[in-house]
């Protein structure tokens, strides 16, 4: 009979006036580890995938090992609540000239930073559907008639800038850069914003007016870059009166009129072509999992197995679940670019996969689980199953579905916030916590990685008191 921890507590110490309890000698405690179970997985290509991602992924990169990865980036944007016309005296005609500005993180560039390249940037002519999907085609959503500019650059040669933080001093090093756009495009904005400041009160109302953007790779495939800002820069004049007897005008004033916000609809279209000596794994039955928007592994977990072998080891025994593990170990991929396995892993229920994105949720360790690479062992440890049994156990008579047993292993982006406090109590001290805020499917660089699953370690832990 399986027993919760409480009710293995409670029958261990309950007894009556008329049954002398037994005696500490003549219990037999144990602590079983039991890791002959086997986890199956087939790969299969995942294309459709709903990113949620806060970065826009841009370029193009070929590498032998890896093969070829395009992406580009349509998005709607975050207006501002505010655009400076007071002194402004000329009207739009005083908005000189605009810019799209965009930023990357000097570590979000793979491949050859060397390598010549070029972005375009078109208007889009209709809103963007929501949900959008990875495999989405902006064709009809914009014309080659609406190019709003284009600049060729590669990493070596863009404008490098670094930020500090006046909290604590650190430093955020990054490359920019800067696309001109004619100026109509800003003065339109200015304009619409003295006509009809409603439509920058929220995004849905700005993009019935501007429906945004689609940028692309149009020349070079040398790196793909993760950009983190995306934002559209004005240069106006403004005149200010400075006293009874003097005035001025300052000729290169600067206003974000929007920019692409976690709150906007945005997509990374991602087209990846996995190289021959890849595609070769997967038809011998390799396990693959291959990012962005590549390849994902379908795994049988043995649950009802480790459930029933638990039960028989505790038909005459008062016995508690410790834990459960899957350990998976990895073999990394030789590639041209040093591309690397997926930082984190996602292990979801096949049938709540599209539910866990679509609501942003995150890992509850009964339906979905996370697990981080590490690079010294060289494998994905996933330590927080024990909720998944005792949630079959408890709730569902012990007996799993086949919904429970099926898993879909892929790829992650895991965004984390770190809460630092510290104190003084006769000596300073601090700490810090990290918190996991989102949990997307990895579209942020390229990643892949062999699971080893016929080496896979699934670890059942319980204690095990017997009654002499």
């Amino acid at each position: 009979m399986l027993l919760s921890t409480l009710a293995v507590v409670v029958g261990f110490n309950s007894c009556t006036d008329d049954v002398i309890g037994t005696s500490i000698s003549d219990i037999h405690s144990a602590i079983i580890e039991d890791n002959n179970f086997v986890i199956s997985g087939v790969t299969v290509k995942n294309p459709h995938l709903r990113s949620r991602s806060s970065i826009q992924l841009i370029g193009k990169v070929s590498a032998d090992g890896y093969g070829t990865l395009t992406s580009d980036v349509v998005a709607e944007f975050m207006p501002t609540s505010m655009i400076d016309t007071v002194g402004v005296h000329g009207g739009a005609d005083w908005v000189d000239s605009c810019f799209l500005v965009m930023r990357v993180s000097t570590t979000d560039v793979i491949g050859d930073k060397l390598a010549p390249m070029r972005m375009s940037v078109y208007k889009l002519n209709k809103q963007l559907p929501n949900p959008i999907y990875t495999d989405f085609n902006p064709a009809g959503y914009y014309s080659d008639d609406e190019l709003m500019g284009s600049v060729a650059y590669s990493a070596s040669d863009m404008s490098l800038k670094t930020e500090y933080s006046s909290v604590d001093g650190s430093s955020v090093s990054y490359y920019e850069i800067q696309v001109p756009v004619p100026v109509k495009y800003a003065r339109d904005i200015f304009n619409e914003f003295k006509a009809n400041p409603s439509t920058f009160k929220t995004p849905v109302d700005f993009a019935t007016f501007f429906p945004g953007i689609y940028i692309k790779n149009s020349y070079g495939e040398g790196h793909v870059m993760n950009f983190f800002d995306i934002e559209f820069v004005s240069y106006y004049r403004k005149y200010e009166k400075l006293d009874e007897s003097n005035d001025t005008i300052y000729p290169a004033m600067t206003q974000s009129y929007m920019a692409v916000t976690p709150e906007v609809v945005y997509n990374n279209n991602i087209f990846l072509d996995a190289a021959p000596s890849v595609l070769s794994m997967i038809d011998n039955g390799d396990a693959i999992v291959m990012g962005p928007a590549g390849y994902e592994v379908h795994a049988n977990f043995p649950i009802q197995e480790i459930i029933d072998r638990f039960k028989a080891d505790s038909q005459d025994a008062l016995s508690v679940l410790n834990s459960l593990t899957l350990e998976i170990p990895v073999s990394e991929i030789t590639n041209k670019y040093d591309i690397a396995p997926p930082q984190y892993l996602l292990m979801v229920k096949e049938d709540y996969r599209d539910t866990f994105f679509d609501k942003d949720s995150l890992t509850n360790n009964k339906d979905a689980f996370y697990a981080e690479y590490n690079d010294q062992e060289k494998c994905y440890t996933f330590s927080g199953l024990r909720d998944y049994v005792l949630d079959i156990i408890n709730n569902k008579g012990g007996i799993a579905p086949a919904s429970d047993m099926k898993f879909v292993i892929m790829p992650i982006d895991v965004t984390k916030y770190v809460n630092s406090t510290s104190s003084y109590y006769y000596y300073y001290s601090s700490a810090s916590s990290e918190v996991i805020t989102k949990i997307a499917p990895a579209v942020s660089r390229p990643c892949m990685a062999k699971l080893n699953l016929d080496n896979a370690k699934i670890k059942l832990t319980y204690s095990k008191q017997t009654l002499y």
